[in-house]
C-alpha cells in the first residue's frame, strides 16, 4: 500500500521539498556531532580509541533501529513519525552539551543516532511515494538535502561551538524544533495519502513482482553489501578523522580543519544531485560501478599531496563517491518494490553500521599506526567496485 496509487500521479513536489529542507535539518545536526569531536576530544582529554567508541555507539543506535523502523511502519504506518524523530535528536543534543564523561556522551549520541534511525527511513519511504514515478530525482533531492546539512554541520561547530565551548551545542535544540515544525505539512500530506489509499484499496491490497529470482535478489543483495561496505569505510575515515588528519599533517588550526571537512561534505552533497537523475536515465547499476570504482583515483592520490591538493582530492573523492547511494538505495527498493521501508531501514541502517564499525576500528588503528598509515590504507577500499560489475541491469531486464 506503500506506492503512488499509479504511475500516472503527478510528483508532489512541495512534499520532495520539505523531505529534502527536513534531511537537511536533521543531517546538519548529526553532523555536529562528528565536526564536535575535536573539541570533545580536548575538552576531556579522550584517546582516538574512545572517540571511536563514541561514534560506534552513534552510528549503532542510528543504524541497529532503521530496519525495525521500516519493518514496523511498513505495517503499522504513523503518520507522525518524523516529528518523533526530531524529538529525539534535540533531548541528545542537549545531554551532549552538557555531558562529562565517555558513558554520559554515549547514552547523548545514542538519542541522537534514534531520532536518526526514525526519520532516515521514513523519509525515504515518503519521497518514493511523492516522486510520481521521477524516483531517482526525487531521491537526489531528498539525499541532496542531507548532504549540504552534513556540509554545513563543520562550519556551523565553528561558528558556534569551536570559540564559545561545547556548551553553545545546545543552540541547535532550536534546529530541531524549526525540523518538528517543517515535518508537519509533511504528516499532513501523508496521513491524507494514507487514508486514499486505504479507501482505493479497501479489498485488495497493491503487488508489484520483483524483477529478479529470489536467489539472484540474495545475489544482487549480497553485491550491494559489499559496495556499501566499501564506500563507508572511506566515508568513515574522512567524516571522522579528515580534521585530525589536515591538522596533523599540515599544521592548520582547528577551524580551518572544519572547512576543510565542509569541502568534503559540500562536494558530497554535489555528487548526490547527480546520482539519482543519471540512474534514472542510464541505470542504476553503471551510477554504482562508475561512483565507487572512479572514487579511486582520487583516494589513492590524496595522502601523497600538499595541503591544497589535499582538499582537492577529499572534494573529488566525495563528489564521486556520494552520487552511488542514492542509486543503491533506489536499486535495492526496484528489487523489492513491496518493501519499500524494510528496504529503506535496511540499507540506510546497514550503511551507518558500517560507518560505526570502521569509526571505531580506524581510532584504534590511529592511535596505533598513526593518521597517515591509516588514510594510505583506507585509499585502497573505493577498488572494492569492480564488484559492481556482476549486478544484474535491471533496467534491461524491465525493458524485455
Amino acid at each position: 500500500m506503500f506506492r503512488p496509487l499509479s504511475p500516472s500521479v503527478r510528483a508532489v513536489l512541495p512534499i520532495v521539498l520539505a523531505l529534502s529542507a527536513l534531511h537537511f535539518l536533521n543531517d546538519l545536526m548529526q553532523a555536529v556531532i562528528a565536526a564536535s569531536y575535536p573539541l570533545i576530544k580536548s575538552d576531556l582529554g579522550l584517546s582516538f580509541t574512545q572517540v571511536g567508541v563514541i561514534s560506534l555507539v552513534y552510528q549503532l543506535a542510528s543504524s541497529v533501529f532503521q530496519p525495525v523502523v521500516g519493518v514496523v511502519f511498513d505495517k503499522r504506518p504513523f503518520a507522525n513519525s518524523l516529528p518523533l524523530g526530531s524529538f529525539f535528536t534535540m533531548f541528545g543534543l542537549a545531554l551532549v552539551s552538557v555531558s562529562t564523561s565517555v558513558p554520559a556522551l554515549c547514552v547523548s549520541v545514542f538519542f541522537i543516532g534514534l531520532g536518526s534511525s526514525i526519520l532516515h527511513p521514513e523519509a525515504s519511504r515518503i519521497t518514493s511515494l511523492a516522486s510520481g514515478g521521477h524516483r531517482g530525482t526525487a531521491q537526489s533531492i531528498f539525499q541532496v538535502g542531507g548532504n549540504l546539512g552534513s556540509s554545513l554541520g563543520p562550519l556551523a561547530v565553528a561558528a558556534v561551538v569551536a570559540p564559545f565551548g561545547r556548551a553553545n551545542m545546545a543552540w541547535f535544540c532550536l534546529v530541531a524544533l524549526l525540523a518538528i515544525v517543517v515535518s508537519r505539512p509533511v504528516c499532513r500530506w501523508y496521513s491524507a495519502y494514507l487514508a486514499s489509499v486505504r479507501k482505493a484499496h479497501s479489498t485488495i491490497t497493491p503487488h508489484r513482482d520483483r524483477p529478479l529470482s529470489k536467489g539472484m535478489t540474495i545475489f544482487a543483495i549480497c553485491v550491494i553489501s559489499v559496495l556499501i561496505f566499501s564506500k563507508y569505510i572511506y566515508m568513515a575515515s574522512l567524516s571522522n578523522f579528515f580534521t585530525f588528519y589536515v591538522m596533523d599533517k599540515f599544521g592548520v588550526s582547528v577551524s580551518f580543519s572544519q572547512v576543510a571537512l565542509f569541502i568534503f561534505f559540500f562536494a558530497t552533497a554535489a555528487g548526490t544531485i547527480v546520482g539519482g537523475p543519471v540512474g534514472d536515465k542510464i541505470g542504476r547499476k553503471y551510477v554504482i560501478w562508475i561512483s565507487i570504482l572512479g572514487t579511486a583515483p582520487f583516494s589513492l592520490i590524496l595522502p601523497h599531496c600538499g595541503l591544497h591538493g589535499t582538499l582537492a582530492m577529499a572534494f573529488c573523492a566525495g563528489f564521486m563517491l556520494s552520487s552511488a547511494f542514492p542509486a543503491i538505495l533506489l536499486y535495492a527498493q526496484e528489487m523489492l518494490p513491496n518493501r519499500l521501508g524494510l528496504v529503506s531501514g535496511l540499507f540506510f541502517g546497514f550503511a551507518f553500521g558500517v560507518a560505526g564499525v570502521a569509526a571505531a576500528i580506524l581510532g584504534h588503528f590511529v592511535d596505533v599506526y598513526g593518521l597517515q598509515a591509516v588514510f594510505g590504507f583506507c585509499a585502497f577500499t573505493p577498488l572494492a567496485g569492480l564488484v559492481a560489475a556482476f549486478l544484474p541491469n535491471l533496467k534491461a531486464i524491465r525493458k524485455a
